[in-house]
């Protein structure tokens, strides 16, 4: 067959379809899109996020500062009630310390109007009832005799010189008192505490000299007992041989005799204790004399002189100038019975009462000093 004819019973080529590219890019920009609009969406949702967690954080710091201020209005608030009641208080106290000084002023105007209405005599009395209440304070509370004496004597001078006939039951009974008063040994407790001290320093320089020893009475070691049994014979050469050997065992043992009272050898402890035992006595016995306590004197005293016994070698100087010493307070009176001095001062007190109450013109010899007062004006 001719090639001819082959190539004219060959099927026809066929052109591609251009369409479908045509409709596939629509889709493409659709996905696109859609891409677009998603990663739009995630960046919103993000920012929304963040500006939510934004707005809680600012929340939360507001709630923090509007507590901060609850709590700094309250303590202000606290601070400010407090202040309120302390100046109310102050303010009350300023109120009552006005009051308290217009009493004052009232009670010195009124003072004034009665001091110039009072006559030399008055003026006369109330330093005379001034001395009389000095003397029973001393007697009362210090216990000073002399003092009390000085002061009623210088208070019946005074009445002596008020001129006033209405104080002779108060001079009455000062006379009574005042001689009461000498009749009473006066104490010198200022010289009774100066003695104790010194027997307190005294105790405190006493040496280990002074305490009971192998001196005191009871104790006898076998070397004196061999020099006592041989002061009687001439010793031969055996004899002196059995002394060496006595007196060397006489070193070391001490035979304690039981017919006489035996004193018990201290230790430097019990030396410093028996020191200051007997020390904390007589500072007892001190203060027993400046409170006036007889029995508490007493007993101090005799403890301390029973330590001194006991404890204490009698033979020495300074333990025998102690004791003596402590025998010599043991006698004296410390709270001797004080009379009774305030009844004067009753008297003159109702005599100044019964002088305010008839206006000082009870009697002729306050007109007389009024009269010299005027005068000498």
């Amino acid at each position: 067959m001719p090639v001819t004819e082959s190539n004219t019973q060959l099927p026809a080529p066929v052109a591609k379809d251009q369409s479908g590219r045509r409709r596939i890019w629509p889709l493409w920009l659709l996905t696109l899109l859609t891409i677009a609009l998603l990663v739009a969406l995630a960046l919103w949702n993000w920012q929304q996020w963040n500006n939510q967690q934004a707005l809680q954080q600012a929340l939360a710091d507001t709630r923090e500062d509007v507590s901060r201020l609850d709590r700094m209005y309250g303590d202000s608030g606290s601070e400010q009630s407090e202040r309120l009641r302390a100046l109310e208080s102050k303010l009350a106290d300023q109120r009552e310390l006005i009051a308290t000084q217009q009493r004052q002023i009232d009670h010195n105007a009124r003072e004034l109007l009665e001091a110039g209405n009072r006559t030399r005599t008055d003026w006369l009395l109330a330093e005379a009832e001034y001395l009389l209440r000095v003397a029973n304070q001393r007697l009362l509370i210090e216990k000073d005799i002399r003092g009390a004496l000085a002061a009623l004597e210088a208070g019946d001078d005074v009445l002596e010189e008020s001129d006033d006939i209405g104080v002779y039951p108060v001079r009455q009974q000062l006379a009574k008192e005042i001689l009461a008063l000498k009749g009473i040994a006066d104490v010198d407790r200022t010289g009774l505490y100066l003695t104790l001290e010194a027997a307190i320093d005294s105790v405190n320089r006493l040496t280990d000299d002074a305490l009971v020893h192998e001196r005191a009475p009871g104790f006898v070691t076998r070397a004196d007992e061999a020099l006592g049994d041989e002061a009687g014979g001439e010793p031969g050469l055996l004899s002196q041989g059995w002394s060496r050997v006595k007196n060397t065992l006489a070193d070391v043992v001490v035979v304690r005799r039981l017919d006489e009272p035996v004193k018990p050898l201290l230790s430097p402890d019990q030396s410093a204790y028996a020191r200051l035992n007997l020390q904390l006595m007589l500072e007892e016995a001190e203060m027993a004399v400046l409170r006036g306590h007889q029995e508490l004197y007493e007993r101090a005293l005799t403890k301390a002189d029973n330590a001194i016994n006991d404890w204490y070698d009698d033979t020495n100087p300074q333990v025998a100038a102690l004791t003596q010493t402590l025998d010599e307070l043991q006698g004296r009176n410390i709270d001797p019975q004080l009379p009774e001095i305030s009844r004067s001062l009753e008297l003159l007190k109702a005599r100044l009462e019964g002088r305010r109450a008839t206006g000082n013109g009870d009697n002729s010899a306050d007109g007389e000093d009024s009269g010299d007062e005027e005068n000498a004006s």
